[in-house]
């Protein structure tokens, strides 16, 4: 299934899900997606493994749970932020470390205070290697960090490599 890109979402400086300059970091990219959807993308590196070839299950957890975090954003012209309040995950396949890793997430109800998501990092076949839900608190993004926004710590900067459609693999969907 052939889904636009619609927006690309901003990053921190120093964050270690999306900082650009965060040496050890994951350095994921976040997009919205036409759908409704939030998908980031990032490759694995070698600091990044447990077993050896592999994605450390607990940064799997960490993707997954921003993924479905920074889903509210477009709803609320990205001035609106999840912070966890509950997270759960199931591991399925190891998520190989040689390859770029798509993570997706979306808002499954949103209420007033907290919004519900769920998610899924998906493998080039179109499996699922990780599953995941959570319960999210609704926070503006001034509240949960300082920011320099203006000093350029969160900017959205297109780059070359960004995709203007994804392939979403039809073995995702519906969730199991």
């Amino acid at each position: 299934m052939k889904v636009k890109v619609t927006g690309k979402q901003p990053n921190a400086r120093m964050c270690f899900v999306c900082g650009f300059q965060n040496t050890f970091g994951l350095k994921s990219r976040f997009f919205e997606l036409e759908n409704g959807e939030t998908m980031a993308l990032f490759q694995p590196a070698e600091e990044h493994q447990g077993y050896p070839g592999r994605l450390h299950g607990g940064l799997a957890a960490t993707i997954l749970d921003e993924t479905i975090g920074r889903a509210i954003m477009p709803l609320y012209q990205d001035n609106i932020w999840g912070v966890t309040v509950e997270f759960t995950m199931s591991l399925r396949k190891p998520v190989p470390l040689d390859r770029e890793v798509r993570v997706i997430g979306r808002i499954t109800k949103d209420g007033k205070r907290f919004f519900e998501g769920s998610g899924e990092i998906v493998l080039e076949d179109g499996s699922v290697a990780v599953s995941g839900k959570g319960r999210y608190l609704k926070m503006p993004i001034d509240k949960i960090a300082d920011l320099d926004v203006e000093g350029g710590e969160w900017v959205a900067v297109a780059e070359a490599g960004d995709p203007e459609f994804i392939d979403l693999p039809l073995k995702a969907y519906p969730q199991e």
